[in-house]
């Protein structure tokens, strides 16, 4: 190929490329919802920086360009083709095309990038343009909680990454949005299942003792901290169940306990076979807002019964929270006791469990006995 043909077809290229960019008075109107961080107008644009190369979508919380440096374009891809790369931030290419969905993906992305300050309903209806109500009903229709509690969870995470890396418990809670009253540290114990600082440490100072029995379903462990159980877990050998307990509480003093813990063990085996029912044995565990109420409701359904995953999401009032229902069940660290097994698809198909298929089945098979 020639080299004027060549510049012909760069010249082409770009002609094509100009004719897909937003032009004339529309440019202002995009301009001023970058400027906004407009978070309604995700989906309709997305906006260049030729001094990075990166494009974003118009709610993207970066620092702000000089308009000078911004171009528009309709489509990720058309911004692909002038040679602008997806923003890792807001991810611009994940934009679904389901109005609501992303609407609540970009409330999402406001409370984590603003979870150090007080994130409160009225202000985000006022950065998203509605109503207090018809926002916070949108949020919990689609992912099965209040913007309160997701931010909750979000703090909660961040605050058990900054623990793990070793902050201090004041640096860690500050860095996670949390002020330094004593009800916000009692409110984070009650959520880790422990003090900020025994989670820091590993359950160090919460020493778990643990037992290993034999069960139907292969060998189980049985692991407890002063206030009731942390874990119950299935595999094939001791040694398998007692790497998942150090990974799930690294730092932690583990001791035997065989005999302090012989009669929950035998409650545990007396519940896989329908035997005293009545009788919960006391829980020690970490969840969020959503997973405790996924998993209060599993508790409610009776033994020998099963339910589909949709009909729990119906049975909590949050029918579209389908996934997160699914994932409330594989998170689940106290087999048995919170009966995730007793959830299945749609098609009376087992779906996944945590502790392998076949568990799940003969878990089944047991509660159907006459």
């Amino acid at each position: 190929m020639t080299t004027n043909a060549i510049l012909a077809e760069d010249i082409d290229t770009m002609a094509a490329l100009k004719s897909t960019m937003i032009q004339d008075g529309t440019e202002e109107s995009r301009w001023e919802a970058v400027v906004r961080r407009d978070a309604k107008q995700d989906g309709k644009f997305v906006f260049a920086v030729s001094t990075t190369g990166v494009y974003c979508r118009p709610s993207c919380a970066a620092r702000r360009p000089r308009r000078e440096n911004v171009r528009f374009f309709l489509t990720p891809d058309l911004a692909e083709r002038g040679g602008y790369r997806a923003c890792l931030r807001c991810k611009p290419k994940s934009i679904t095309g389901d109005t609501q969905a992303d609407l609540v993906k970009a409330i999402c992305r406001f409370i984590e990038q603003h979870i150090d300050e007080p994130v409160t309903l009225s202000r985000l209806a006022r950065e998203f343009g509605q109503s207090a109500f018809h926002l916070q009903r949108r949020f919990k229709a689609v992912l099965g909680i209040t913007p309160r509690e997701y931010a909750d969870s979000c703090r909660l995470r961040l605050l058990k990454r900054n623990l793990q890396a070793g902050d201090s418990v004041t640096r860690a809670m500050y860095d996670a949005g949390y002020g330094s009253s004593s009800r916000l540290y009692e409110k984070t114990a009650s959520q880790l299942g422990m003090t900020p600082d025994k989670y820091r440490r590993g359950a160090v100072a919460a020493s778990i003792r643990y037992t290993c029995a034999d069960s139907p379903l292969g060998r189980m462990l049985i692991a407890a901290t002063d206030k009731g159980i942390c874990s119950i877990q299935f595999a094939r050998s001791d040694a398998e169940l007692i790497e998942g307990l150090r990974r799930e509480f690294p730092f932690a003093t583990r001791k035997v306990d065989d005999g302090g813990l012989r009669l929950w063990a035998v409650s545990l085996l007396n519940h896989m076979r329908g035997k005293d029912l009545n009788a919960a044995l006391p829980l020690d565990i970490r969840a969020t807002a959503f997973q405790r109420r996924v998993w209060a409701y599993l508790q409610s359904i009776p033994f020998g019964s099963t339910q589909s995953y949709s009909e729990v999401a119906k049975g909590i009032g949050h029918p579209s929270a389908t996934r997160a229902v699914a994932r409330a069940c594989a998170t689940n660290p106290v087999a048995v006791e919170i009966p995730c097994h007793r959830v299945v698809r749609e098609d009376g198909s087992m779906g996944g469990y945590r502790w392998g298929i076949e568990r799940k089945k003969t878990l089944l098979e047991m509660e159907q006995r006459p």
